[in-house]
């Protein structure tokens, strides 16, 4: 069982920048993939970014890259995601998820968060 906690959303007008911080405990952390979603009302949740259990593997949706950083602190059990350069069209719930292998599809993780609310303001 692993246990996510996500925090740091909050409002942002655009261009600004937050950074995403999820605290994992339970098992070993160093050995889940960890990916970043988000949900928009009325939208299907999607992939933003993830990393390999080894932190040396990132992965990115097309709409993020070159914006947003994910990185990853096994001794410390956290991941991050630093948001740079945001739109309005970020505005959505973020959410931290665990899973043995990365994959970009969120029905193939096991364990998520509650998820923090980022809005960016135009």
């Amino acid at each position: 069982q692993v246990q996510l906690v996500e925090s740091g959303g909050g409002l942002v007008q655009a261009g600004g920048s937050l950074r995403l911080s999820c605290a994992a405990s339970g098992r070993t952390f160093s050995s889940y993939a960890m990916g970043w979603f988000r949900q928009a009302p009325g939208k299907e949740r999607e992939f933003v970014a993830a990393s390999a259990w080894s932190g040396g593997n990132t992965y990115y949706a097309d709409s993020v890259k070159g914006r947003f950083t994910i990185s990853r602190d096994n001794a410390k059990n956290t991941v991050n995601l630093q948001m740079n350069s945001l739109k309005p069209e970020d505005t959505a719930v973020y959410y931290c998820a665990a899973d043995p292998y990365f994959s970009p599809n969120p029905s193939e993780y096991d364990y998520w968060g509650q998820g923090t609310q980022v809005t960016v303001s135009s």
